[in-house]
């Protein structure tokens, strides 16, 4: 039997309401879907003590547990009178990305909901933020909010990236502005839809850093080429001409500039597996976590 699909809220270990709660009620409220809230908790402290007297270490855990588990239940009922569906729960565990998988395994979910965690740059160095996990293996949509002034969004901006030369990661860009389209008509919101040309990049991976200067001409057949490509994805989802955006220059300051001055309250982008070099210095999508004035909402491709 098919299962309702339904939203999963990552809750933190502490015991606080974060912005991502309202989002996800007001999201859970604009979906019509119910919502299932987690809290991962785990100390290093207890688990290591643990090893030396397991009985008495057993009872603290759990009323640790407990009264975590008694805090959610009430943010849950107190959610479930606003005639949301909603259920909750406590999990102790050390690597909560695998445990995320096996809600996803387990349960048909339609979006994960997490806030963003501030992880200082030289701790990013030595092991992967559970954020980045999501963006870059979770095969479910995730949103992580830096902030909620506005619960429900009420300015949501697509970024696509028409450099994609393969055919699935073209029509990626067509599930991109889709989902961007969704949330904004499921929102009430407004769609904006943006692509930053950094044409001296795509010049430079072209033909090879070193190479000569841009010869006459190329250019602008290199931009206009670009242009072409937006606006037939505009086109062809019905994007009208005041709501697309072509910005020339570095991506992660334009994008960044463009959510400020456009007052954006969710950035829908494509992210894709990364490996080598490219994963150890993060992708455009891990740094505008770290950079971006609005919270993020990351598709896949799907699965082949």
């Amino acid at each position: 039997m098919l299962q309702t699909p339904r939203l999963l809220l990552i809750a933190p270990s502490t015991i606080t309401r974060t912005p991502a709660f309202e989002r996800a009620a007001a999201l859970a409220h604009a979906m019509q879907l119910p919502l299932h809230i987690v809290a991962f908790n785990y100390l290093q402290a207890l688990a290591i003590a643990g090893l030396f007297a397991p009985d008495q270490i057993d009872r603290a855990r759990e009323g640790y547990l407990d009264t975590h588990r008694h805090w959610l239940t009430a943010q849950a009922d107190s959610m479930s009178k606003h005639g949301l569906a909603v259920t909750s729960e406590v999990v102790w565990v050390h690597h909560p990305f695998e445990e995320i998988l096996h809600f996803v395994n387990e349960m048909s979910l339609a979006l994960i909901i997490k806030d963003a965690e501030d992880v200082p740059a030289l701790k990013r160095v030595f092991f992967t933020p559970l954020d980045w996990q999501l963006l870059r293996d979770c095969p479910v949509p995730v949103h992580l909010v830096t902030e909620a002034r506005h619960p429900l969004p009420r300015k949501v901006l697509a970024i696509v990236d028409v450099l994609r030369s393969e055919e699935q990661d073209l029509v990626f860009n067509d599930q991109i502005v889709e989902a961007a389209a969704k949330l904004a008509s499921q929102c009430n919101a407004q769609l904006e839809l943006l692509h930053v040309y950094d044409w001296a990049a795509v010049y430079a991976k072209d033909m090879g850093y070193g190479a000569v200067p841009l010869v006459s001409g190329l250019y602008e057949a290199l931009n206009e080429a670009q242009h072409e490509a937006f606006a037939g994805l505009a086109e062809r989802q019905g994007i009208a001409v005041e709501q697309r955006h072509f910005i020339e220059g570095v991506p992660l300051w334009n994008i960044c500039n463009f959510a400020h001055d456009h007052q954006i309250d969710v950035i829908v982008m494509g992210t894709v597996r990364h490996a080598g070099l490219d994963k150890l210095l993060g992708t455009t999508a891990e740094s505008l976590l770290h950079n971006a004035p609005c919270s993020m909402w990351a598709i896949k491709p799907p699965r082949g």
